[in-house]
């Protein structure tokens, strides 16, 4: 699972007892109290969990702990499943040139813009995000359509018609799939 950092904002009474159980978790704890810290922490690090006793609306990856007692096996599984997923978000992003692909929403982002894509569409640019050379109508029909590759079909080419399409308008970015001559290729 990587580094996972619980992070204890504010909530001295919960780091004391944790600190005291001393059990070895799969996960580094640290206590802060100070909002700078906190940023500085937080801020090139995706693996982490702050827990608090209040929630802090502008923070991401919180678990909110406002009912005590809790029994610490109970609250060491909620922990785990708030790391599980996170783990699960962060696997279902991916960086593609300047772009981030969201596999669980189907959405292709760049900075506040949004572009919602089919199943289809995600597995295209996938399939030709793993190239660094240009893959043929063919192969596309095959891996991506699981299409005969000597079937006669223009299916491939209206799909990525139709994606470079939603890209440009919705980006306006149509250099993203181009279009080279034995085949098409993310630039």
């Amino acid at each position: 699972m990587g580094n996972q950092n619980l992070i204890i904002y504010k909530f001295n009474l919960l780091y004391q007892v944790l600190q005291e159980l001393d059990l070895n978790f799969k996960f580094k704890i640290f206590f802060v109290e100070s909002e700078d810290i906190l940023n500085d922490l937080v801020k090139n690090n995706k693996n982490y969990l702050i827990l608090s006793d209040r929630k802090y609306s502008n923070r991401i990856n919180q678990l909110v702990i406002n009912s005590i007692p809790i029994k610490i096996f109970k609250l060491l599984e909620k922990i785990n499943i708030q790391f599980l997923k996170q783990q699960f978000n962060n696997q279902s992003e991916l960086k593609i040139n300047h772009y981030t692909i969201d596999l669980n929403s189907r959405n292709m982002l760049i900075g506040n813009k949004r572009l919602k894509l089919t199943e289809k569409e995600i597995n295209t640019i996938l399939y030709l995000s793993k190239s660094n050379t240009s893959i043929s109508v063919n192969e596309l029909q095959e891996k991506v359509w699981n299409y005969q590759s000597n079937m006669e079909t223009h299916t491939v080419e209206t799909h990525i018609y139709r994606l470079r399409k939603k890209i440009l308008k919705a980006f306006n970015d149509g250099e993203f799939i181009i279009n080279k001559k034995n085949g098409y290729q993310i630039k």
